[in-house]
């Protein structure tokens, strides 16, 4: 069976950037995500189009297919008093290179990287980690199957009461009150 658009796919890959790995899944737990739901870099959708299992690939994506340039107005200062919680600074999200979630200016969850530490800010950096970068990705697909209903749907696609995931993060459940699920695939909840 070929990859192709709502395909199950699964996945071993090598990602070097700047000739060290970046990113790895090996055939015993690949990579798996269902093709053409923009789960993945379009581009690198694009380059395992077609393939089957067995089928072996490698190519490289400039920074723009990736993602994207590296952006100096996402990197500023923020007030130190953003990382207080119930009145006490939390260093535990102070040191450099920590991830940490915050709330952009419409309540959505961003993820910044602690650039440095200042006396009264923090500088924070929510340019994705890849912006800027060359991806190089080596790989061979294990597999591909037909996927099952509601399967890389970004939301649950089960029902009533189930939580979300976006970009790796547990976010509230859009079935508040026991909605059916009603997002459009972007966890963009019609409440």
């Amino acid at each position: 069976m070929k990859i192709e658009k709502n395909k199950a796919v699964a996945l071993a890959y090598q990602l070097k950037v700047e000739g060290a790995i970046a990113d790895q899944a090996d055939k015993d737990q690949p990579l798996e995500y269902v093709h053409g739901t923009g789960m993945l870099l379009p581009r690198f959708e694009q380059e395992v189009e077609g393939k089957e299992p067995g089928d072996k690939f490698e190519f490289t994506l400039s920074p723009a297919e990736g993602y994207g340039e590296y952006k100096l107005e996402y990197k500023f200062d923020i007030p130190k008093e953003a990382f207080m919680s119930d009145g006490v600074l939390q260093e535990q999200f102070l040191q450099i290179g920590a991830i940490v979630p915050m709330l952009d200016g419409n309540g959505n969850v961003v993820r910044g990287t602690v650039a440095a530490v200042g006396e009264k800010s923090v500088t924070m950096d929510f340019n994705h980690p890849m912006a800027g970068k060359t991806l190089h990705f080596t790989g061979e697909v294990v597999d591909v199957r037909d996927a099952e209903a509601g399967e890389g749907h970004h939301c649950c696609g089960k029902g009533k009461g189930q939580c979300h995931k976006h970009e790796g993060e547990e976010h509230e459940c859009c079935h508040e009150g026991g909605k059916e699920c009603e997002c459009d695939g972007d966890c963009d909840c019609k409440k």
